[in-house]
Order: C-alpha cells, then sequence, then structure tokens
C-alpha cells in the first residue's frame, strides 16, 4: 500500500475527530448538555480505525487533552493543564480506546456496545468517590451515592457517544465505500 493511502486515510481520521472533539464545547454554553458530548465516541472511534495502535491512542487522547485546556480555561479563566482527577480521566479514555480496539466489524451492535461499554468504564472510574476529596464518603456506601448522583450525565453521554459514534462511524464507513483510500489494509488486500 503506498504511503499516499496510509496518509490520507489518517489525514481524515484525525480531522474527524478534530472536528467531533469541536462539539464539546457546546456542554459549555448549554449545560443542560453536561457530558453530551463526542468524547466516548472519538476514543472508540480512533481504537476502531486507526491501524497503528500508537495512533489510536495518541490521537483521541491529544484531542481531548488540547480541548480540556480550552474548557477548562472557559469555566476558570485559568489555563488548567493538569487537574486533580487528570490522570483517572485519561485512564478512562485510554480504556475506551481499547474498547474501540476491539471493534472488528463495525455495525450498529458493536458499536452500540461499544457505546455502552465506554460509559460504563467512565461512570465506575470517574465517580470513585476518592477523586471528589469530601464530597462523597470514601465508603462503599459513598461510592454508590456518587454513582447515583452521576446518572444524569452518565445518560447524556449514552446519548452523545451514541449521536457521535452514528456521525463518526457511519460517516467514515459511507466515505470508506466511495474513496478507496480510506479503506484499511486488510481491505485493500482482498
Amino acid at each position: 500500500m503506498s504511503l499516499q493511502k496510509i496518509n490520507t486515510r489518517n489525514t481524515v481520521l484525525i480531522l474527524m475527530i478534530i472536528a467531533a472533539a469541536a462539539f464539546r464545547f457546546l456542554s459549555y454554553k448549554y449545560t443542560a448538555l453536561s457530558n453530551f458530548t463526542p468524547v466516548g465516541a472519538i476514543a472508540l472511534f480512533g481504537g476502531a480505525y486507526f491501524t497503528d495502535k500508537w495512533k489510536a491512542y495518541l490521537v483521541p487522547l491529544v484531542t481531548l487533552f488540547v480541548s480540556d485546556i480550552f474548557i477548562n480555561y472557559l469555566y476558570t479563566s485559568k489555563w488548567v493543564l493538569f487537574y486533580s482527577s487528570s490522570i483517572w480521566l485519561y485512564l478512562c479514555f485510554a480504556l475506551m480506546v481499547l474498547a474501540g480496539s476491539l471493534i472488528k466489524k463495525v455495525n450498529v451492535g458493536t458499536v452500540g456496545l461499544a457505546s455502552l461499554a465506554a460509559v460504563l468504564i467512565h461512570w465506575l472510574v470517574m465517580d470513585l468517590p476518592w477523586l471528589y476529596g469530601t464530597m462523597y464518603p470514601h465508603t462503599l456506601t459513598g461510592y454508590g451515592t456518587s454513582l447515583v448522583a452521576a446518572i444524569p450525565f452518565e445518560k447524556n453521554m449514552i446519548l452523545g457517544d451514541l449521536l457521535f459514534g452514528t456521525i463518526l462511524f457511519g460517516g467514515f464507513e459511507l466515505a470508506k465505500s466511495k474513496y478507496a483510500v480510506l479503506q484499511g489494509r486488510k481491505q485493500l488486500a482482498l
């Protein structure tokens, strides 16, 4: 396969991820959309489509990191690179990329299941009570309280993952069917 085919495919994947990440800024303007973002879909998409696994992790995580800097500035009027739960958040996204890399055949069922897995990863990890200081007791009961309090946010996340997953996965599959240069190595070998 020529270098041109690889570069074109990667360029399209990166541009789609960046375009989707721009939608993260809607939740700042419209608070009802809190957590209704493309972050899970971006991680799954990167994991599913980048043939080089280091790109599958690097591109979505860097995109999310850079957009976090701007979003944090909007909320705090300060340039914040890392905050107390950053490492946990990016661990979640890395696990979501891993879940995306397990998608072998893209269809409604596999993308839907992966979206659900992404939300479960985020919900179970990001709502650990010690991530929020004294907001919740650092007990099993505190964890349960945190999980229950997060349900509206996680509901928005699954809706965002499903919508943006449909756009990203569906858009790329449609583009692949029209432009051979976007097909992966396995598909070109057929």
